[in-house]
């Protein structure tokens, strides 16, 4: 299973050729080995803050897309386990709770990050595509 980053989820379902190659081969790789896509939950609100301040158009309603996310994803949701590996982050990792929550998924449940954000890249916390 790979865990997509929000950006990442929202290029897959609005506009795929803003992803890398790499991207591609492993999100092709992972459907073809029936492991399945991720993205957190938060990752539902942060879709949802996005559209709500007009940075990406939709030709669809909101709750429609919601729900499509919900069903082309494994939808992970926050648990403690997430909230408490949060501080084994290193101080040079992404400060937003979004961010921080995403990446401690990846980090406990011992799955990659697909992300174009480099500062999370650069933080080597986790194990990252792109």
């Amino acid at each position: 299973m790979i865990l997509l980053d929000t950006h990442v989820a929202l290029w897959l379902a609005t506009d795929p050729a803003r992803l890398s190659s790499k991207a591609v081969s492993a999100i092709r790789e992972s459907r073809r080995a029936g492991e399945g896509l991720a993205i957190c939950d938060i990752s539902l609100l942060e879709l949802t803050t996005i559209i709500n301040k007009g940075r990406v158009r939709l030709h669809i309603g909101l709750e429609s897309f919601l729900q499509s996310m919900e069903e082309r994803f494994v939808v992970l949701p926050i648990n403690w386990r997430f909230c408490a590996g949060i501080q084994s982050l290193p101080a040079g990792y992404p400060k937003d709770p979004a961010d921080r929550i995403i990446g401690a998924t990846a980090m406990v449940e011992g799955i990659p990050l697909l992300t174009a954000d480099r500062e999370i890249r650069q933080s080597k916390a986790i194990r990252t595509i792109w």
